[in-house]
């Protein structure tokens, strides 16, 4: 199944209420009845923020372009999502063929070929102070979360940046198209991953929306991805992004021997 939507939707998704997070108290109070002859009870302290108050766990986000340097960490994101994706059979990518065709030497612009976008969080901001090398060419998307409980995060330490503290939590992947019928450009994502123990936090909604916003800046027609049938709750979150199922299309590869079987009939 293919994904489209149109431009305008989502580069306005950056600014709607879906993404902004937003917190809810509740203040719970215990009184009793007192006789009336009863001395008054002693005022109640100050109530004390509970361990899981949204205060207490700030997550800071920041969205930037990957480099060569992110590709072990980059190469690990994908052996996860083939692994969630049960498709590990189809896996064969090494760091160093990820580095020789996503970073060659010398690079195209980025927007112009393979682009990836790196997701990096941490429990403050100082990680994201200083601008980062890649800033030039892309400034940086930074947003800020709060959450009732701490997340988790086992691997903290696989996926720590090699640039900052901060930790990699997910990356998209999308390059060039084109469509004939518009007669305009567009973005084609071929990967969007966030980690397990970030996933539906906002996360996923951050990274699909910085490529929209790109295409709309670039005056692109679309922005087009696959989902697979049983991930219904990527399915879900697609359409709460306003992406359109296209369920009379299927998706036609040649691959392997093949694809290899034409390069011997020229």
């Amino acid at each position: 199944m293919v994904y489209k939507g149109t431009v305008e939707q989502y580069a306005a998704l950056e600014a709607s209420s879906k993404f902004q997070t937003t917190s809810l108290y509740i203040c719970g109070f215990l009184t009793a009845k007192m006789a009336a002859a009863a001395p008054p009870p002693p005022p109640c302290p100050a109530p004390t923020p509970a361990t899981g108050s949204p205060e207490n766990h700030p997550l800071f986000a920041r969205i930037r372009l990957a480099t060569k340097s992110d590709v072990p960490h980059i190469h690990k994101l994908i052996h996860q999502m083939a692994v969630f994706e049960r498709l590990t059979h189809l896996f064969s990518a090494t760091e160093s063929s990820l580095s020789s065709t996503l970073f060659p030497n010398p690079s195209p612009p980025p927007f112009h070929s393979f682009t990836i976008f790196l997701l990096e969080l941490s429990p403050t901001p100082t990680p994201f102070l200083s601008p980062h090398p890649t800033s030039s060419l892309f400034p940086p998307i930074s947003k800020s979360f709060n959450f009732d409980l701490p997340i988790s995060d086992p691997e903290s330490h696989l996926f720590k940046s090699s640039e900052t503290d901060a930790i990699v939590a997910g990356f998209v992947l999308f390059f060039p198209n084109y469509s004939t019928f518009l007669a305009k450009p567009g973005f084609y994502i071929e990967d969007l991953f966030v980690r397990e123990c970030y996933r539906r936090k906002g996360f996923g909604k951050m990274l699909l929306a910085a490529v929209a916003a790109q295409a709309g800046k670039m005056g692109y027609g679309r922005v087009e991805w696959v989902v697979l049938d049983w991930n219904v709750n990527a399915i879900k979150f697609y359409e709460e992004m306003g992406a359109e199922i296209l369920q009379e299309w299927r998706i036609c590869r040649l691959t392997g021997d093949a694809l290899q079987a034409y390069a011997h009939n020229t």
